[in-house]
C-alpha cells in the first residue's frame, strides 16, 4: 500500500512538472506570435530567452534530437529565480540581420523588436521580472537573433550568448546598429559545415540560403572593439571532460573593470552542435552572472 502511494505521488508530481510549461501569444502588426515559458514563483526574476535555430521552434530547442539540452538549466531556474522563455520564430525562422536570407520572416520584414519588447513588458506586468536582468541565448539562427537583439535593442538586454553563429558579413547586414557595447559570449565549432568558422555562405540544404557571414574571429573582434578592448585576449584551455568526442575547447576572454566581458569558446573539432565538455546553457548563465 505504501509503495503504491509513493508511486502515485511520483506520477502526480511528474505530471505537475510537465504541465508547468505555459504557452501564450500576442498580436504584433497583424501577426500572431507565440511563446512558451516556465514561470517563476517569485518576483524580481531574471528573464532568459532561449532562441531556436532556423526551421525549429520553441519546444524543439528544449528537446534537441534525442536529449534535452535545457534540462539542467531548467532545474537551476527554480533555485536561482529565472523565468525561461522559448519563443517561436515566424514560420520557423527569425527576421535577424541577414539581408539576403530567403525566409518568410525576412521577406515580410517581421518586427522582432516589437515582439521581444512586448514579451518583456508582458513578463514585467504579469510576473514582476527584473527588467534590468534580461538575457538571450540562441543557437544557429537563434544565435543570429541574439546578435540582432544586442545590435538593435541593447538597452533591453543585459548580455547575450550566441552558439554556432557568426555575424552577417558587412554586405549582408541590414540592421541599424546602435553600437552599444554589451557582454557577448560566442560558442563556435571550427569544423562547422553550416556556420563556417572561417566565414562564408550559410546554406540549409539546396533551397534555403541565408547569405554570407563573417569569420568567428571577425565576429569576436567586432564585439571586443565595440567594448574598447585592444591587444590580445586571455587564453584558457578548458578541461577535456569527454575525450571520446574529439573536441577540445579554448576560451578567449577580454575582461577589464568597467568594461563588458567578451568571450569566445573555440570548440576545436566542433561542428554545428553542442560540445560534450560543457553544458552550453549553464556556461551561458555563468557568463550572464559575471556581467
Amino acid at each position: 500500500m505504501r509503495k503504491t502511494l509513493i508511486l502515485m505521488l511520483l506520477i502526480c508530481c511528474s505530471g505537475l512538472t510537465k504541465a508547468q510549461i505555459r504557452t501564450d501569444s500576442m498580436m504584433i502588426e497583424n501577426h500572431s506570435r507565440s511563446f512558451h515559458y516556465l514561470p517563476s514563483s517569485k518576483p524580481k526574476a531574471s528573464l532568459v530567452f532561449i532562441l531556436h535555430g532556423s526551421q525549429g521552434d520553441g519546444m524543439q530547442i528544449r528537446k534537441y534530437g534525442s536529449y534535452e539540452p535545457t534540462k539542467k538549466f531548467e532545474e537551476l531556474a527554480t533555485k536561482e529565480n529565472i523565468l525561461l522563455v522559448f519563443p517561436n520564430g515566424y514560420k520557423r525562422y527569425w527576421n535577424e540581420c541577414r539581408k539576403t536570407a530567403n525566409s518568410a520572416a525576412n521577406h515580410e520584414n517581421i518586427n522582432e523588436e516589437a515582439f521581444f519588447g512586448q514579451m518583456i513588458s508582458f513578463f514585467k506586468e504579469k510576473y514582476q521580472i527584473d527588467d534590468k536582468k534580461v538575457f538571450a541565448v540562441g543557437t544557429s539562427g537563434g544565435g543570429h537573433m541574439a546578435y540582432k537583439l544586442a545590435l538593435t535593442m541593447p538597452e533591453k538586454f543585459r548580455a547575450i550568448t550566441a552558439i554556432v553563429a557568426n555575424l552577417p558579413d558587412t554586405n549582408n547586414l541590414d540592421c541599424i546598429e546602435k553600437q552599444i557595447a554589451k557582454p557577448v559570449m560566442i560558442i563556435n565549432g571550427t569544423l562547422d559545415p553550416i556556420n563556417p568558422y572561417q566565414g562564408g555562405e550559410v546554406k540549409l540544404g539546396s533551397t534555403v540560403n541565408l547569405g554570407f557571414v563573417r569569420s568567428t574571429d571577425r565576429t569576436f573582434d567586432y564585439w571586443a572593439k565595440l567594448a574598447g578592448y585592444k591587444g590580445e585576449p586571455t587564453l584558457e584551455k578548458l578541461p577535456d571532460n569527454d575525450p571520446n568526442d574529439n573536441k577540445v575547447i579554448e576560451k578567449y576572454t577580454f575582461k577589464e573593470k568597467k568594461k563588458p566581458e567578451v568571450t569566445l569558446l573555440k570548440v576545436i573539432g566542433g561542428k554545428h552542435d553542442y560540445p560534450n565538455d560543457i553544458d552550453v546553457y549553464l556556461e551561458a548563465w555563468s557568463f550572464f552572472m559575471r556581467n
